[in-house]
């Protein structure tokens, strides 16, 4: 936790809201040092490639506009995103991004007194925006095998319960959700308490039996989907997500939304993407093949890692997570850090990848003999 408030003093200053005092600080991917070493960006979950040149072409023509005002009602990505899922339009909202969507939904439905649940370790915004909205986060772990334990989840909701996330696949572990398991799990909650499914990194997912939210926001009346242009799309840069909602809900996100928060340029480069799908569908083929490469070296070198169905690997690393991050930096791998828990390693182009399996059999030396001097394993 970070204390964003100054000490206090026998001055008169601006009086901010107590939250502030606890609220948990994002930290967003590391990015390379200024070196002469090459180094690769692995710690922001970024698409490695570069916009696709019809994504491209499309947003260059879109830039002469860029001094008017973007269209608030987001209509034609609307239209295209509603026909995409074949959802009514109405159940369509977007915002700066899925994460800016997720603070939509949490300032919509919850506040003072009320409690948002999801699973620890998951998306590191999610208490941040809990927080923000003066609600309580009620963080549940996730089970040995880094999975979410969605009867434990189920058993913490309480009167005051009004959201819950599933962020599947999970980010930063990697793992999946399966559609058995959150059926069961939406028949254990009750209907007038809201289950977001966070999908962030669904187009990596080639497991048959995971869940798909829009299945499930089909079925029960309490579902709301998060989806974003920012991963497989490789659109991180201009900020655009939306979220699948029954109506009431999406004309409460769009009241609580930023006005003209979503530029004309991601308007226009989503849409450009969802007519490219089959290329961009290539690009996810070409990713999950050098996840499971990855995967498949690092459980060769002795890491005892879990597969994923994101675009990255999750190395638990616990109190040698600081000195390991070390080993892949000097390495010229920027990596992901998360203090006393684990390293998430993104899956990036063939030569970073290389990489950083390079630097991972040195750090598994470092974590083995750290840990056996330690005890820890």
């Amino acid at each position: 936790m970070e204390n964003v408030l100054p000490p206090s003093s026998t001055a008169e200053r601006v009086q901010l809201r107590s939250a502030l005092r606890v609220l948990p600080a994002y930290k967003p991917g590391r990015f390379p040092a200024v070196s002469d070493v090459v180094q690769y960006k692995l710690s922001s979950n970024e698409n490695p490639y570069p916009p696709l040149p019809s994504v491209r072409e499309t947003v260059e023509k879109s830039a002469a506009g860029i001094n008017v005002y973007p269209d608030m009602a987001c209509a034609a990505i609307t239209e295209a995103v509603a026909k995409r899922w074949d959802v009514p339009a109405g159940s369509v909202s977007f915002g700066a991004g899925s994460v800016e969507v997720a603070s939509q939904i949490i300032r919509a439905v919850a506040g003072e007194g009320d409690e948002v649940i999801f699973a620890w370790r998951s998306f590191e915004a999610y208490p941040m925006l809990t927080a923000l909205a003066g609600a309580t986060a009620v963080h549940v772990p996730l089970t040995t095998d880094e999975r979410h334990d969605l009867p434990a989840m189920s058993a913490a909701v309480t009167h005051r319960t009004r959201l819950i996330f599933v962020c599947t696949p999970n980010n930063p572990t990697g793992t999946s959700v399966t559609a058995g398991e959150l059926h069961t799990f939406m028949e254990s909650i009750p209907q007038d308490v809201l289950v977001v499914i966070d999908e962030a990194y669904v187009h990596f997912n080639v497991d048959p039996s995971a869940a798909h939210g829009i299945d499930f926001f089909r079925t029960y009346p309490n579902v709301v989907v998060l989806h974003t242009f920012s991963k497989a799309y490789g659109l991180a840069g201009l900020r655009i997500g939306y979220a699948i909602a029954p109506d009431y809900i999406s004309a409460a996100l769009r009241a609580v939304a930023i006005p003209f928060g979503v530029s004309a340029l991601a308007q226009t480069a989503a849409l450009a993407s969802l007519n490219a799908e089959d290329e961009i569908k290539a690009r996810i083929t070409t990713l999950v093949a050098e996840r499971e490469k990855l995967h498949s070296g690092l459980v060769r070198i002795g890491w005892d890692v879990v597969a994923s169905d994101g675009n990255f690997l999750w190395l638990r690393t616990g109190e040698a997570t600081h000195e390991l991050e070390e080993i892949f930096t000097n390495a010229g791998v920027i990596v992901r850090a998360y203090p006393g828990d684990g390293i998430r390693i993104s899956i990036g182009t063939v030569e970073a990848n290389a990489k950083a399996l390079e630097a991972a059999k040195n750090a598994f030396s470092r974590f083995t003999a750290t840990t056996q001097r330690t005890g820890e394993r």
